[in-house]
């Protein structure tokens, strides 16, 4: 099932499937998402929970019990239920059930909320406890923009903008995934930072305590396409596949960091890790604004 809301800007199309966005076109017909390709990267904007990233051998530890769970966690692949409130604001929610309690053994809800607001588009997530005991998760974007936008253009001609960056210092990460220590510190010409991570020697650019919470996609003459505004999420992954073909870039906020060879197997031990009381709930939202007001 496919949820659509438009405005006099924008139309964009959720999957019930993943809560995941499937595509966001403009009035003048250019798709700003990534639409998927199986021999790149099949996927356009998975939802990461309750996991973000891999981890060390596939497995975490619990109240002395490993568990097994698979990158990113489970709720990519999950079908939610659909609930529309108008043109302009749809819902989606899953909740626990055998399946999931195998790998994530607590009773929870999770209700992702888009609202499109001119050309504005924000996803909000409601994280609920349901559990009688203290409920543990990570959370992320994963969403994949198409790059170029117009004709004309080429992919190396756009960067990601950070406000305030003159240069950065992302984690490492070693062949299987799993973060190293913070290692090169690279500077930026004009805050850009290239849309190819191995530049960096890197899979994906990871940074965290940013002194904004905002990234700019922006052309080659600098002027802002997509804006990714993430003020409830102190991490950031950037990353695209080192591969022919791949004309997308994403843009990841995270509530914490992937597995780290610094941090221990506990769940609870996991950098920026949050926790929830019994019957509590959270959100955490962010938005993306795309600028239509180009010629294409």
């Amino acid at each position: 099932m496919t949820v659509t809301l438009k405005n006099e800007l924008l139309t964009v199309e959720i999957e019930d499937t993943g809560a995941q966005l499937a595509c966001i076109r403009d009035k003048n017909g250019t798709n700003y998402l990534w639409p998927g390709n199986p021999k790149v990267w099949p996927r356009r904007a998975p939802l990461l929970f309750p996991f973000v990233g891999r981890l060390r051998e596939g497995r975490y530890v619990l109240e002395g019990q490993t568990y097994t769970a698979s990158i990113h966690g489970f709720c990519r692949d999950a079908l939610f239920s659909a609930s529309q409130k108008g043109p302009s604001e749809a819902s989606f929610r899953l909740e626990d059930s055998p399946e999931t309690r195998e790998a994530y053994p607590f009773a929870f809800a999770l209700t992702v909320t888009y609202r499109l607001e001119g050309n504005r588009l924000t996803k909000s997530h409601r994280v609920e406890n349901r559990d009688v005991r203290r409920m543990y998760y990570e959370l992320g974007g994963h969403d994949g923009y198409r790059v170029p936008l117009s004709p004309g253009e080429a992919l190396e001609e756009y960067a990601v903008r950070l406000p305030g960056l003159a240069e950065i210092c992302p984690y490492g990460m070693d062949e299987a995934g799993i973060l190293t220590p913070k290692g090169r510190v690279f500077p930026l010409e004009n805050g850009r930072i290239s849309l190819t991570p191995a530049v960096y020697g890197l899979d994906t650019v990871i940074l965290d305590r940013l002194p904004c919470r905002r990234a700019v996609l922006a052309d080659g003459r600098d002027r802002p396409r997509i804006t990714v505004e993430f003020e409830d999420f102190p991490c950031l992954g950037i990353w695209r596949a080192d591969k022919p073909g791949a004309d997308y870039i994403c843009i990841e906020p995270w509530t914490s960091l992937p597995d780290a060879h610094f941090a221990g197997r506990a769940l609870p031990e996991k950098i920026g890790v949050r926790a929830l009381e019994p019957g509590q709930e959270e959100t955490l939202s962010f938005s993306t604004v795309f600028h239509t007001d180009f010629d294409q």
